[in-house]
């Protein structure tokens, strides 16, 4: 495989708009000097909390990377993007870090930490003593591994870390004395090379047996690829001290896309991939060995060697058979946990249990146990004791959850303590608190006497979200509420400070208050600040927010948050151009899709290609306006999508004129992805808007067969549907002017760039007026500040052309 070809991704160009030329000369446009001037401040730093709760580390972060950064070559293996460079994985994929500073909550005092200049780091994590940090750097040789004592001192502790795979590449051991590392194979020669000519025709065979699959980007495509996918992701795994001792491997080399200590340090769980690899499926459908052995790689027991997982059925719940999902029981020394089918992987099969969740300790000679057996599909448990855990299930075709008290030392003794459905904002009970034990290991937080678990949620309601903090007991019964956000904050709980739940440690914002962090009592007191971090975009201070309500025509009620620009009157200024930014959600209930929670509690600044930079050029935004598509009673939702859509649509449209902000001449609308599908549909099938603007979106549902967004079934099981919902079988009747933009790299399963480019071709053959712009070497989302610049550019031309005049402008010729 070759790297990304930059330099002819170039010539293809954003473009400017020229009458009667395909294609504008290829140079960036910087974003209007308002927009730029925000786009320059630096993000807002990061924080996490040290496991003691006595140290915060502040994360600098990096602002948007260059367009050369993004350039930078790589390779696409397997799902994967990666920079050969470094081993590690491509600028697209990482969050960058550049400066780290630690904090003591009580004095207030602060360290800098002194890293190399120019460093950026990634996967900072604390060691479960919480006296060390340890973070993966980048540095002119490729990736090493540095730890930051508390007291502000850095240092490497290893080079060549391989982190091809994502997620951290490192883990802390239980007692702090040690990281094991995966490290690129010293052994493992240079790259290899592809040759000039083919050796022979690619062949792919299927012998009847059924094996439907999505559509992936950035798969294994031939011999040469299966080659660089072993060379680049095979590592070794490296126990290295963190006093300087030296280092040992572990095992041999493999392609290790993840490993757990045990919680007693004596075990390490291992996850390796193994050929034969697929040129339909990304690598973690490859086969895949779940393996345990001792900390020094002495093998124990394998606990599964399943094969390459390429017939699963066409449903977002379908799950491969045998166990999955393995995991160490945080609370216990040494023990497995892992779910295993009861329906035979197939969610629709006809059974009263779906899952069972088994548990098997050290040594490992016993047989497991059942310690649950769940109704749905197993998502995971909440460890506690003994005494106590959560087991929690879920269906996506109903959106049903379930959570069950179950006792890890009595297995089977599972209690059903909710059903509810998941997309119910207000009945959300919220979620225990995790924190790490002295192993690393998540548990959840009990009060002193052990009676009762923390709980912490949302607390969505019709006037706003304040989250809040309660006690839920562990014999059953309510929650009791121990605190909860008051208006005009959105203030949710980081941690608890003591062990009775009376000090808090919170991160708080309002309409008007930037995020920062404070240390509460819970009952009465006053809110001590601990970071001071400013207003990022000051300028869109005086832009003012409301959550608006209405309703669909046939009574579903609506909601959207309505944005008006700074010193906007509207007795004076009168009804404004607005765009309309949206993305529709399936659901099963008309009562969830209906629920409305107020906004006005919260900070809202735009960064990156955000919509609402458009309030500094003079527009209205309704942003986020809901786009509900019910399907009740077992319905399909989307066979009813147009209709719903467009009712949806004209209710929104209806109530920002109804207040005398919006001008029902001058609506546009737009989205991203799935907003963008339903940009070109609105466009296509009402005349509510005046032009649209659509991003990286999927415009021919037959492109993707197997299923898309919340569509379980496939093409050839409901081809009407696909067909109806397609905005490119109707690209003849959209005669507003649409503006496409793309990353020529999405790596989106779904939105593969030729969507756009058909879109585009499609609507130029019926004489639309059609921009379609393409961000060389950008992915779904778009990164670089380049690119950044020309949307915001885009955007504002598009709607300054089309939408704002009073008169609108005609459509150019050609």
């Amino acid at each position: 495989m070759k790297p990304y070809p930059i330099a002819a991704a170039l010539l293809l160009a954003t473009t400017a708009h020229v009458p009667g030329h395909a294609q504008a000369p290829s140079t960036y446009h910087p974003a209007p000097p308002a927009i730029a001037r925000i786009l320059a401040q630096a993000p807002t730093p990061g924080v996490t909390v040290s496991p003691d709760h006595r140290v915060i580390a502040i994360w600098g972060r990096e602002n948007l990377p260059t367009i050369a950064n993004l350039s930078r070559p790589i390779l696409r293996l397997g799902g994967y993007r990666i920079d050969p460079a470094t081993n590690g994985q491509a600028e697209v994929r990482v969050q960058w870090l550049n400066a780290l500073t630690l904090q003591d909550l009580a004095s207030g005092k602060q360290v800098k930490v002194a890293l190399p200049v120019g460093a950026r780091f990634s996967n900072a994590s604390w060691s479960p003593d919480g006296q060390r940090l340890a973070m993966v750097v980048q540095g002119p040789a490729g990736l090493a591994l540095w730890t930051v004592t508390r007291d502000g001192t850095a240092r490497q502790l290893v080079d060549h870390v391989n982190a091809a795979f994502s997620g951290a590449p490192y883990a802390w051991l239980p007692d702090s004395s040690a990281v094991i590392v995966r490290t690129v194979d010293p052994a493992r020669g240079p790259a290899p090379v592809a040759g000039d000519a083919p050796g022979g025709a690619i062949v792919q065979e299927s012998t009847g047996r059924t094996a439907a699959a999505r559509t992936y980007e950035d798969l294994i495509r031939d011999a040469a690829d299966e080659r660089l996918f072993d060379y680049y992701f095979t590592g070794l795994l490296t126990r290295v001290p963190v006093d300087g001792g030296a280092a040992a491997t572990i095992g041999k080399a493999g392609l290790w896309t993840d490993f757990a200590v045990s919680p007693d340090g004596r075990y390490l769980m291992t996850e390796r991939l193994k050929r034969p690899y697929s040129y339909l499926l990304p690598a973690r459908f490859f086969p895949t060995e779940i393996a345990v052995s001792t900390i020094d790689g002495q093998p124990v027991r394998t606990i599964v060697d399943r094969p390459l997982a390429d017939d699963l059925a066409v449903d977002f719940d379908a799950v491969v058979t045998g166990p999955r999902e393995v995991e160490w029981r945080s609370d216990a020394p040494a023990t497995l946990v892992w779910a295993e089918a009861l329906d035979g992987g197939n969610p629709r099969a006809k059974v009263a249990l779906h899952d069972r969740v088994l548990m098997q300790a050290a040594p490992f000679a016993a047989a497991p146990v059942t310690l649950a057996e769940t109704q749905a599909r197993y998502r995971g448990t909440s460890w506690g004791n003994d005494g106590f855990a959560i087991v929690a299930d879920a269906e996506w075709r109903t959106r049903t959850e379930h959570r069950y008290a179950v006792s890890p030392g009595r297995p089977g003794t599972e209690r059903l303590m909710l059903t509810r459905n998941y997309q119910d904002q207000y009945g959300d009970p919220g979620q225990p608190i995790t924190e790490n034990n002295a192993a690393g290991k998540p548990v959840m937080r009990f009060t002193r006497d052990g009676g009762a678990v923390f709980v912490t949620g949302e607390g969505a309601t019709k006037d706003g979200a304040f989250p809040f903090l309660a006690t839920l007991p562990v014999a059953g019964g309510t929650q009791e509420r121990l605190w909860t956000a008051k208006a005009p904050y959105y203030e949710d709980v980081v941690a608890l400070l003591d062990d009775d739940g009376k000090r808090l440690l919170t991160r708080r914002e309002s309409a008007k208050d930037a995020p920062n962090y404070y240390v509460r009592a819970a009952k009465g007191g006053s809110a001590k600040p601990i970071t001071r971090f400013p207003d990022p975009a000051p300028a869109m201070a005086g832009v003012t927010q409301r959550t608006i309500t209405y309703k669909r025509a046939d009574g579903l009620p609506l909601s959207g948050t309505l944005y008006l620009p700074a010193g906007y009157e509207a007795k004076r200024d009168g009804p404004l151009p607005t765009l309309l930014w949206a993305y529709p959600s399936e659901f099963t209930s008309a009562a969830t899709a209906g629920q409305t929670v107020d906004q006005g509690n919260r900070f809202t600044r735009p960064r990156g290609i955000s919509h609402l930079f458009l309030l500094t050029q003079g527009y209205a935004v309704l942003d986020d306006p809901a786009m509900p598509i019910v399907g009740e009673n077992g319905a399909e939702p989307n066979d009813t999508y147009i209709e719903q859509l467009t009712a949806d649509a004209k209710a929104a449209v209806d109530a920002v004129v109804a207040l005398g902000v919006g001008d029902r001449n001058r609506m546009a609308v737009g989205g991203h992805s799935y907003g963008a599908f339903m940009t070109a549909n609105l466009l296509a099938h009402t005349d509510l808007f005046r032009a649209g603007i659509a991003r990286s979106g999927a415009y021919n549902r037959t492109l993707t067969p197997f299923g898309f967004q919340a569509e379980q079934r496939t093409y050839w099981q409901a081809a009407p549907t696909y067909n109806a919902m397609s905005p490119f079988s109707y690209a003849d009747r959209i005669k507003e002017p649409i503006l496409l933009i793309h990353g020529q790299a999405d790596d989106n399963s779904g939105t593969f760039p030729i969507q756009s480019e058909r879109m585009y071709a499609a609507l130029k053959g019926n004489g639309a007026t059609v921009r379609y712009v393409v961000l060389p070497g950008e992915p779904h989302g778009y990164r670089a500040a380049e690119s950044t610049g020309e949307t915001l550019w885009q955007m504002t031309d598009w709607l300054d052309r089309y939408v704002k005049p009073v008169k609108v402008a005609a459509a150019p010729a050609g």
